[in-house]
């Protein structure tokens, strides 16, 4: 009996302490990016829709932008894609896709069903860009202002309350001391 105790004891004990780690882990959206504060990395890349265009960011200088980084198979993606519809709507500031590790086909299909939030979209089927960016899973969105810098890095599907609490105050407080 004290041979099968022994075990189940020890299993026990590893389960409660990985409980008190994930308990105790830090939030992932609040892993700091060695970005922020630096140039945005420059890129230009096929267009996901014309193939014979390019998006660059370079495009983008001047402007405030941000960057979302998804994928059709990135069900996490699949939550964001309403909420990003809606920032789209609104025109607080342009949303810019970048389709990580994925197949044409299978995006153009995608933003068919669900509608397509974004102004310009880079296609990076062999996710060589987003390596330069950080990027360690979908989605993934960065806050870019006019002068090329990254501001904000969030991590994870942007939610409503995450737009109110994590972007907008850094949108407004920018234009506010920008003038804009």
């Amino acid at each position: 009996m004290m041979r099968y105790f022994a075990p189940l004891a020890i299993f026990a004990v590893i389960v409660v302490i990985f409980a008190f780690g994930l308990h105790q882990a830090p939030r992932k959206d609040l892993v700091p990016s060695p970005l922020i504060g630096k140039p945005a990395p420059s890129f230009t890349l096929p267009s996901l829709a014309d193939p014979t265009q390019t998006v660059s960011n370079a495009a983008l200088h001047g402007h405030w932008y941000l960057l979302n980084v998804w994928g059709t198979w990135c069900i996490s993606c699949r939550l964001e894609a309403p909420e990003l519809l809606a920032i789209a709507h609104t025109g607080v500031v342009p949303v810019i896709g970048l389709d990580w590790k994925d197949s044409r086909s299978a995006a153009m299909r995608y933003l068919a069903q669900r509608g397509n939030p974004y102004q310009q979209i880079a296609f990076d089927p062999g996710g060589l860009e987003a390596i330069h960016w950080g990027v360690y899973g979908a989605p993934e969105t960065f806050i870019v202002n006019p002068q090329g810098i990254i501001v904000y890095k969030y991590i994870g599907p942007i939610t409503p309350g995450a737009w109110t609490r994590d972007f907008l105050p850094r949108l407004r407080a920018a234009q506010t001391v920008s003038g804009s």
